[in-house]
């Protein structure tokens, strides 16, 4: 490991305490929790549960948006693979204060409200408490449990932690560096930050980066066509966009994989856009900003995206990489097949454009032809008397997996329903569509004995299975709950309380 200015080659490079880092001939499927512990000696950096859900190896990453401004994001360093640090700041718990130094604000607050016990799980909400810090200058409540939901404490109690949030914005006045300062954008970036941004750039990447360290290679192209020439060069390549399931694959199934494409640099996979009817957002978007455009068009989906995982996973997860490994109990694809959304996939210099209810043929397995890539997902804008619901069925309000997800999108003329597609995730093998049902209702005025006669019809759509999660029985009958729920909401009766809306516990 070398401390300065390289060039290029087969190096990752990144910014640590204001230098820039170089690494080479490590394993690409090495942690940066891994690397942060047993190569920097950084062990403030916990591993709890090595898939990315306690947070105690929660660590803040610093990049350049598109407007090449700095951006911190909090993401699990547990499962994101060291070579996906090129060209981003790393943030940790050792960097927010120097030795015998003053403590962050963050850090300080949490002492002054007894924040912490055994604090095991401290140095975790500190990194989530500080990307907030950075990025939200009067958080709600609802802000803090979201910023803090991916962050699990056994023995303080959340309570000083929240009092720790609200009290950390009071310290300005022993700001040391610009990480002491709370989110601000505007004239007043320091110049210790305007130098962390040039730095940034001078890392950033226009031709592929590639290893092949301990028998494992790696590519990360940083545009369309490189990515379809690597896929028909390895078509047995595993795709990798934020690494939150690949992640798990190593460090828990301890999975050897052996090529690695990384599409995180592809910059026209980074794209999102609203034309044509169609809102169409690149396979290498994270569900952070993915979430908002969606929402921003179907507001009724605002409490699925926020239960949606937790602020580390989101910030580096994707929502092509969600689709493209078509999990039974994925969270987006119900809500976007009922929406009639189709995806793009490149194969070299051709493309071809299915529904995403036809990309999934039975569990783990899809439509992907061998050197196939997911390039966008292309979601149909609102109709006009269009209804869309989706509602995520848990035993715990955040960071949980569904037990059922259904969604419903319905298009009525006058009381008849015109149009009506349901999805059901955590059901079958697959996300599936309730055909059956939706034959018993379209073409019928929507009334309760029409909606009470087509929840009879979803037996024959699906057989649940009975897991850990839940039992057949008990899918069966929440999914029968769900479609009435939806006609409460849609029927006049909006003064019933039938759900728990996000702004509010």
């Amino acid at each position: 490991m070398d401390n300065a200015n390289t060039s290029p080659g087969d190096e990752i490079r990144f910014v640590v305490d204001d230098a820039i880092m170089t690494v080479r001939d490590i394993d690409p499927t090495r942690t940066i929790l891994q690397y942060l512990r047993e190569d920097l000696r950084y062990t403030g950096t916990k591993e709890g549960c090595a898939e990315g859900d306690c947070g105690a190896c929660t660590i803040v990453l610093g990049e350049l948006d598109d407007n090449e401004q700095l951006r911190l994001r909090a993401v699990n360093s547990c499962i994101q693979f060291l070579p996906t640090l090129d060209g981003r700041q790393l943030i940790t718990v050792e960097n927010l204060s120097p030795p015998g130094g003053p403590l962050h604000p963050v850090q300080q607050a949490m002492v002054d409200c007894h924040g912490s016990q055994c604090g095991f799980c401290t140095p975790g909400f500190v990194m989530s408490l500080f990307a907030l810090y950075k990025s939200n200058s009067a958080p709600t409540r609802r802000d803090i449990d979201d910023a803090l939901a991916g962050n699990l404490c056994r023995c303080t109690g959340y309570r000083p932690i929240i009092d720790a949030a609200r009290k950390m914005y009071t310290y300005g006045t022993r700001a040391q560096s610009w990480l002491d300062h709370p989110f601000q954008r505007d004239a007043r970036v320091s110049h210790e930050e305007q130098r962390l941004v040039e730095m940034l750039k001078s890392l950033q990447r226009n031709k592929l980066f590639q290893m092949d360290t301990a028998g494992v290679r790696f590519f990360a192209p940083t545009n369309l066509t490189e990515l379809a020439r690597l896929t028909a060069q390895h078509p047995d390549a595993q795709i990798l966009a934020g690494g939150t399931d690949v992640g798990l694959w190593v460090t828990k199934q301890l999975t050897e994989l052996n090529t690695i494409i990384y599409i995180g640099k592809v910059c026209e996979l980074s794209r999102v856009a609203v034309a044509d009817g169609y809102i169409e957002i690149g396979a290498g978007v994270t569900l952070t900003d993915a979430m908002p455009i969606l929402v921003k068009h179907y507001q009724e989906l605002e409490e699925l995206f926020v239960r949606f995982a937790s602020p580390p996973i989101r910030n580096a997860a994707t929502l092509g990489g969600n689709i493209a490994n078509g999990s039974p109990i994925g969270d987006s694809m119900p809500a976007l097949i009922s929406l009639g959304a189709t995806i793009v996939l490149r194969n070299q210099d051709k493309s071809r454009e299915i529904a995403l209810e036809d990309f999934y043929i039975d569990y783990q397995k899809n439509d992907r032809q061998p050197g196939e890539v997911v390039v966008k997902v292309r979601i149909p804008l609102p109709r006009p008397e269009q209804h869309v619901r989706s509602y995520k069925i848990t035993k715990r309000f955040d960071q949980d997996i569904s037990s059922v997800c259904g969604a419903f999108s319905m298009t009525l003329e006058d009381d008849t329903v015109a149009q009506i597609k349901i999805c059901y995730g955590g059901v079958a093998a697959i996300p599936q569509r309730a055909i059956a049902c939706e034959q018993a209702l379209l073409g019928k005025r929507w009334s309760e004995s029409t909606v009470r006669e087509a929840m009879r019809t979803l037996q024959r759509d699906f057989q649940p299975i009975t897991d850990m999660r839940a039992s057949s029985r008990y899918r069966s009958t929440v999914a029968r709950n769900l479609l009435y729920k939806f006609f409460l909401e849609t029927s006049g009766f909006a003064r019933l309380e039938t759900r728990v809306y996000c702004h509010g516990r």
